[in-house]
């Protein structure tokens, strides 16, 4: 029965360790609002915007008082404040003039000598903040918010002086004291724009000061306009940010989470078989991820079934001699015939070597994989590796009455890249169960071809065979199968195996089959990737 990985409250679990501490889904979000934040800046773009605006009524204005001064100069005096109230209509300024006599440069407590409105009446309005409705005051306070933001320039309070002399008016303070027009922006209670521009006009008796003063309201309108614009923008740009950052973490860092969780899971070991989920919907590299840590998963679950079955295989075939050797030793002392006490000694030396070829076997299988993975391959030419095998074997009477014969490849044929001891030690298993399944004058054949980009090595003897139904089983620890008339305990029932993880350790295969012709006798067929320069 398959655990489910995920629980449903991922606390029971714990955190797995090193996690982080901002997780993806924050990260996409944060560099999505940065971005955000970038867009953002299109409020300081507003600011320059409004200044540009500004600078080109400034501009404007010089040329409407500089037109208006020269007409003012060619205007007989009487018909001088028709003049200004039809120009203060036409551009709804209002104009004010305030008469120098010679002798007066430097007097600034002049009173007003004429106003266009008290001719043309108000051509704009002043408004009071406190009487508009409350979506004006909410626009007031985001012109103040992204001021204060942007850094942007504060202007002089506008307001309409209740004793209006020309000391009121900076601007025409200082115009009076030169031959330039100046201009000035000041603000007025509801944060408009109102300019003001100031020229000395020479006359008969003296100089005329013609102020000029300008409520753009319009600017603070076509500013808003544009900032409502932005805000729309920016707004439809966030929830669209958003939505993708939440559809990033969603396909992102989900399954990472599940996978994270299973794999903590499998590391804690809360469950005997923990499913790591495969994702088969997903085609891109989270899915390959996902389906590579489901593969390890069932791998290194393999791998611990087969331990926990290796170490119980392991008891179990140490308890045998184990047995005997305590039945003969716990004998030993009872029994007073020396024949029988050399039959319980010659049982118990057959145990102990039995032991001791078990332990040498068993920790032959159990490192086999460590040290190939800790191995420096090299080129490895079987053909001469071999050959001195068998002459090995030949020398010190291993092959007792059994005739090897090997078919010796072309040199630099039959060469792989591998640990060569390791590969010596497969083919001194295979030979070995080779000669004692053969009868006695028997012959065992050995050879070593190149196939493709393989190489083939065979070893065939003249025994009773294998089974087909055992022919996977013989791979298998401590599987015995042993010829008849052989001395019980001669052989650990390891050879095969360890020859198999050793093949399979250098990318091979390793398979008992018949002979060829219907020969009698077993055939083990051994592939291994040819080792090229």
């Amino acid at each position: 029965m398959w655990a489910i990985a995920l629980p449903r409250n991922d606390k029971a679990l714990g955190t797995p360790e090193g996690a982080a501490r901002t997780s993806l889904t924050t990260r996409i979000l944060a560099v999505n609002i940065f971005a955000l934040a970038m867009l953002a800046g299109g409020f300081f773009y507003l600011d320059s915007y409004r200044s540009q605006l500004i600078d080109a009524r400034i501009d404007e204005t010089t040329t409407q008082v500089k037109l208006i001064a020269q007409a003012y100069s060619a205007t007989p005096l009487a018909e001088r404040p028709a003049l200004l109230a039809k120009f203060g209509s036409l551009t709804d300024t209002r104009i004010r003039v305030y008469h120098l006599d010679r002798g007066q440069e430097n007097t600034i407590e002049i009173p007003l000598t004429f106003d266009s409105w008290s001719i043309s009446g108000p051509t704009y309005q002043l408004r009071d903040p406190a009487a508009e409705e409350w979506q004006k005051s909410a626009a007031r306070f985001l012109d103040r918010s992204i001021d204060m933001i942007v850094g942007a320039d504060r202007p002089t309070r506008y307001r309409e002086p209740v004793n209006d002399r020309l000391s009121a008016w900076p601007v025409a303070v200082q115009a009076a004291r030169t031959d330039t027009i100046l201009t000035a922006v000041e603000r007025a209670e509801d944060r408009t724009p109102v300019i003001l521009a100031a020229v000395k006009v020479p006359t008969g008796r003296g100089w005329d000061i013609l102020l000029s003063t300008e409520n753009q309201r319009d600017i603070t309108r076509i500013v808003r306009a544009e900032r409502l614009r932005l805000s729309v923008v920016l707004l439809i740009v966030v929830l669209v940010s958003v939505s993708l950052s939440l559809f990033l973490a969603r396909t992102i860092v989900r399954p990472l989470r599940r996978l994270a969780l299973a794999a903590h899971r499998v590391r804690l070991g809360r469950a005997r078989e923990v499913q790591v989920p495969r994702l088969p919907e997903r085609r891109d590299e989270i899915g390959t991820l996902a389906r590579a840590l489901s593969d390890m998963s069932m791998a290194l679950r393999q791998r611990i079934d087969a331990t926990e079955a290796f170490a119980a295989d392991v008891t179990h075939e140490l308890k045998n001699p184990l047995a005997s050797l305590r039945s003969a030793v716990d004998s030993l002392s009872l029994v007073r015939d020396s024949d029988l006490q050399q039959q319980l000694i010659d049982v118990i030396r057959d145990d102990v070597g039995r032991l001791d070829r078990l332990i040498t076997d068993i920790a032959e299988a159990s490192r086999v994989d460590a040290e190939l993975a800790r191995a420096r391959f090299e080129s490895v030419d079987l053909g001469t590796m071999i050959e001195g095998l068998l002459a090995m074997r030949d020398e010190r009477g291993l092959n007792r009455d059994i005739r090897l014969a090997f078919a010796r490849p072309h040199r630099g044929t039959a060469v792989v890249f591998g640990d060569g001891s390791r590969l010596t030690r497969v083919m001194e298993n295979l030979i070995e169960n080779a000669v004692s399944f053969s009868p006695p004058g028997g012959l065992v054949q050995v050879a070593a071809t190149r196939d493709g980009d393989d190489v083939v090595i065979r070893v065939e003897d003249e025994g009773p065979g294998v089974p087909p139904e055992a022919r996977d089983a013989i791979f298998n620890r401590f599987h015995s199968d042993r010829p008849d008339g052989e001395q019980f305990g001669r052989h650990s029932g390891l050879g095969l195996a360890i020859a198999r993880a050793i093949v399979e350790g250098h990318n091979g295969t390793i398979v008992a089959t018949d002979r060829d012709n219907a020969l009698p006798g077993a055939k083990f067929v051994i592939r291994l990737p040819a080792w090229s320069r």
